[in-house]
């Protein structure tokens, strides 16, 4: 049976390993994924003490069960990461609620509709609720209206999922995100790595052309243009002949 650990609420299932593994023989699988065949389990026990790893049961059903020599503690740690990252690239969209009266004045209006847009921008949905008062029940197209006028300012954020629609004294109109939260997180990780891509690259121009001016120095100082430095030019053949040959 597999060992159960308790994480908070939750229990977190682990395969059995070393001398939890009580069945006479198991189908060992190395370190590697190459199969090695039914050994006792003493046997197998005693090749991952050899190896220095552990032997852990993956197939617990299977007859023999399915064991593999692995760093257990490595293999926890690796799963963890991963289980971390998954986390990250879910989308978790929240649902807000805004609140409209039907005579709402423009600046109440207004900021509103600013905590709607930060909700969408964020990846959220945004409900948005009109409670009719009175007589004002008798008017749900001027409830409408004013949900439409808020579609159309949050169009650039958000799109209309759940159509304007009365019970009793409310009137509900859902909104939801353009781009959802993991969609979001992936734009904002590919920005990151242009961002670092276009620092590399700066940084490599920059190192590339301070080479190219130290080699140039380089090649200054080894020919001289000073007038000290150059000789003047000879009239006579012989100056520019070998030395072997002069005087002869």
């Amino acid at each position: 049976m597999e060992h159960l650990i308790e994480s908070g609420a939750r229990q977190i299932s682990e395969p059995r390993i070393n001398s939890r593994i009580r069945v006479p023989e198991v189908r060992l699988v190395g370190p590697q994924g190459e199969q090695v065949g039914i050994v006792r389990i003493e046997d197998a026990l005693r090749l991952a003490g050899e190896a220095d790893l552990d032997l852990v049961e993956v197939a617990p059903q299977a007859k023999p069960p399915v064991c593999k020599l692995m760093d257990f503690g490595k293999w926890k740690y690796e799963a963890a990461v991963k289980a971390r990252e998954s986390r990250k690239n879910q989308s978790t969209t929240t649902l807000k609620e805004v609140r409209f009266r039907l005579k709402i004045d423009d600046h109440d209006y207004k900021t509103k509709v600013g905590h709607a847009r930060r909700f969408l921008d964020a990846g959220d949905k945004v409900k948005a609720m009109i409670q009719f008062r009175g007589r004002e029940q008798q008017r749900p197209e001027m409830g409408v209206r004013l949900l439409q006028r808020f579609s159309e300012d949050v169009a650039d954020l958000g799109q209309v999922e759940s159509s304007p629609r009365q019970d009793g004294r409310h009137m509900v109109m859902v909104v939801g995100p353009l781009r959802t939260k993991a969609q979001q997180a992936k734009a904002a990780a590919t920005h990151e790595g242009e961002v670092s891509d276009n620092e590399d690259n700066k940084a490599k121009t920059k190192a590339k052309n301070e080479r190219r001016a130290q080699k140039t120095q380089e090649r200054q100082k080894r020919v001289s243009t000073d007038p000290k430095d150059v000789k003047p030019l000879s009239h006579s053949m012989e100056d520019y002949l070998p030395d072997e040959l002069k005087n002869r």
